[in-house]
């Protein structure tokens, strides 16, 4: 069976965006450039929420991503892509389909396919909703420097204790400290 993880950035308050979607806090480098391009190594698949999506439509495909960040933006590009929502949309980035119904029988059925892991890159709302199927495996959260003082917290939505692992840390030389864990 395939794992999905998640991968996400917070700050020391823990919050994943600003209060008005910012992301220009992220702390990434070289450093970060490399560990990100091994991570979608170990992926053959990306899930993204809607939201997530349309900003990443927005970025990858186009010029400066791949000037600043070349070999991700074309793993990001050639992967297969799948976004949720819960309506009807369009999505024209490349390697991408749509989703809109029974999120938890599709996700239990790509899991059930051989393949690489299942990566989730931003996308709240839709962790929120996978956490409470119990279909994630893995948790990355990398914790960024920074205090914003508010903003949208990772696990808005959940109203039970949730129990953890600690499967294993990495520390960068930016500051940024990678925890890796697994739900009990």
């Amino acid at each position: 069976m395939r794992k999905i993880f998640v991968f996400m950035m917070v700050s020391l308050d823990g919050f994943f965006e600003g209060p008005d979607h910012e992301l220009d806090w992220h702390n990434v480098d070289a450093e970060f450039n490399k560990f990100a391009a091994e991570q979608l190594n170990e992926a053959d698949t990306l899930l993204f929420g809607w939201k997530t999506y349309e900003l990443m439509a927005g970025y990858w495909p186009n010029g400066p991503a791949k000037l600043d960040s070349p070999v991700i933006a074309e793993k990001m590009n050639a992967l297969p892509k799948i976004a949720f929502s819960r309506k009807k949309r369009k999505v024209e980035w490349q390697n991408t389909r749509l989703i809109t119904g029974n999120i938890g029988g599709e996700i239990t059925k790509l899991k059930n396919q051989p393949g690489k892991s299942i990566a989730i890159f931003g996308s709240s709302n839709l962790c929120v909703s996978l956490i409470q199927m119990g279909l994630i495996d893995e948790f990355r959260i990398m914790v960024n420097p920074v205090v914003l003082g508010k903003g949208h917290t990772l696990f808005n939505g959940i109203n039970d204790k949730l129990n953890f692992k600690l499967l294993k840390t990495r520390i960068f030389n930016s500051g940024n400290v990678l925890l890796y864990y697994q739900p009990k």
